[in-house]
């Protein structure tokens, strides 16, 4: 029991951190999400008007459906990139700590600079990318200023910057791969394509799936991106729900109807992550 009570008096600091910086505002976000509050005069409590509110607002079901279209590109596009680039990375004989530095370097700039770089980049006038079209006899592209490429355009930006993490965790995995495995592919004539196939991807099939659940969470909570390089525009294309969020609280002074959209995204993340891990846990009985 003394054992026990030393063990829990060294965690008391870090369960008073996270009671109060993480559990208590999940808490009050629940009560604020049935409540009409500017923090100036008392809240009152209206039910589900909030909610309602919510589901009213024509701009909720465009935020849903632009945040669901950003999450299936970031997986098409952003996902698949880091795991082809750890596979070349680990495969690469000499100069593997600078290779490893380039692909991390874009993590390491906070994510405004680089949503205020690419913004330049982006620029259809002197911007970087139609200079470079220009220079080559090619059409220029609106890229953030057109509704049709603005979404893929944040894409892009979102998997040059965090691409980085990802590659060097699949990087580690692929380092705990036997190199007897690969030497028995080689015995039976299997090429590059067919030893990452039957080899690399059953041998890293749980960080797979890990990377996959937590990408579609963070991807789903995409904000500053869109924030500082669209705005929501063109033509609220580039809404996104923690953008709509952030619009309800800061300008409406909507707090209550705020928290109720966050506590619907948080009980669709909830239910989407305790789908996905039931199903992959019956996939590897």
């Amino acid at each position: 029991m003394r054992r026990h009570v030393t063990a829990y008096g060294f965690l008391s600091a870090a369960l008073v951190v996270f009671a109060v910086f993480s559990w208590y505002p999940i808490v009050r976000g629940v009560v604020l999400s049935f409540q009409q509050v500017n923090f100036v005069t008392s809240p009152d409590w209206v039910g589900w008007e909030n909610f309602e509110r919510l589901f009213a607002d024509p701009l909720f079901a465009v935020a849903w459906r632009n945040t669901l279209y950003f999450t299936v590109l970031a997986l098409v596009i952003g996902f698949g990139v880091p795991f082809l680039t750890a596979v070349v990375l680990n495969e690469l004989r000499h100069a593997k700590g600078y290779f490893r530095l380039l692909v991390y370097l874009p993590v390491m700039l906070p994510p405004v600079v680089t949503a205020l770089l690419w913004k330049w980049f982006y620029d259809p006038g002197p911007g970087l990318f139609n200079s470079v079209l220009r220079g080559l006899g090619l059409p220029t592209s609106q890229w953030l200023d057109s509704s049709s490429t603005s979404m893929i355009s944040l894409v892009l930006v979102i998997t040059w910057a965090n691409m980085g993490s990802a590659t060097l965790i699949y990087l580690a995995a692929l380092q705990t791969i036997p190199g007897e495995l690969y030497e028995a592919a080689d015995l039976d004539g299997a090429g590059i394509l067919k030893k990452v196939w039957h080899v690399t991807i059953p041998q890293t099939k749980f960080v797979i799936l890990m990377l996959l659940l937590l990408q579609v969470v963070a991807t789903m909570q995409i904000f500053t991106e869109p924030f500082v390089m669209t705005g929501g525009g063109p033509e609220e294309s580039t809404v996104t729900v923690l953008l709509l969020l952030y619009r309800y609280a800061f300008y409406y002074n909507d707090f209550g109807t705020a928290s109720a959209l966050s506590l619907i995204l948080f009980a669709v993340l909830g239910v989407f992550s305790f789908l996905y891990l039931k199903i992959t846990r019956r996939a590897d009985a």
